[in-house]
């Protein structure tokens, strides 16, 4: 395998994927808690010679039910956890606008993986995408990516979308999903 080859790029959502979810909304770094195994899996892709990023809806912002500075120490707390796992997150990219805003950014639009595209000079055609949610499928298509559900989070809501999922790979969750991606890579 190349070093182009092995330099593939992941993108994962936050949310339900890579932390646990809430309808209620994760407002601070206390309810911030990873998947078990999440953390881990993000250490082994990036070992592996992928490139990882996070795109994110982030509506509490427009809401009012945190700010910029608990967001980040939320992101921060990721990156420590995945630096000690032995993993990297190159960017983490994130909506802040509400569901009506009319954004370029919020998924399904493609604003954010655009953003990831050009912080990692990468094309989301070479990319996975790793989500619990219709939005996250739709953006991946709609970018070229390659969708990936996982169960975790709103996933086994998502699994009643029908068609919607035709030619998806589903999976329990993220580390479930890595074991598919590294044997895909192969």
């Amino acid at each position: 395998m190349t070093d182009i080859q092995k330099r593939r790029l992941v993108i994962l959502d936050r949310d339900g994927v890579i932390n646990e979810d809430s309808d209620a909304y994760i407002k601070s770094t206390e309810e911030w808690n990873p998947i078990p195994g999440s953390i881990e899996a993000i250490g082994r892709l990036s070992r592996a010679g992928f490139r990882i990023a996070v795109a994110t809806n982030q509506s509490g912002l427009a809401r009012g039910l945190y700010d910029l500075d608990t967001l980040h120490a939320m992101h921060d707390k990721m990156l420590r956890l995945v630096d000690a796992a032995g993993g990297v997150i190159e960017c983490i990219v994130y909506c802040p606008h509400g569901p009506d805003d009319g954004c370029e950014c919020r998924k399904p639009r493609p604003g954010l993986v655009r953003q990831i595209e050009v912080q990692t000079g990468m094309p989301a055609s070479r990319a996975w995408f790793v989500g619990d949610s219709l939005k996250d499928l739709q953006v991946a298509r709609a970018t070229g990516a390659l969708p990936i559900l996982v169960r975790t989070g709103k996933g086994v809501r998502t699994e009643s979308a029908g068609r919607e999922l035709e030619g998806v790979p589903v999976f329990d969750d993220l580390a479930s999903a890595t074991e598919y991606i590294l044997e895909s890579a192969g």
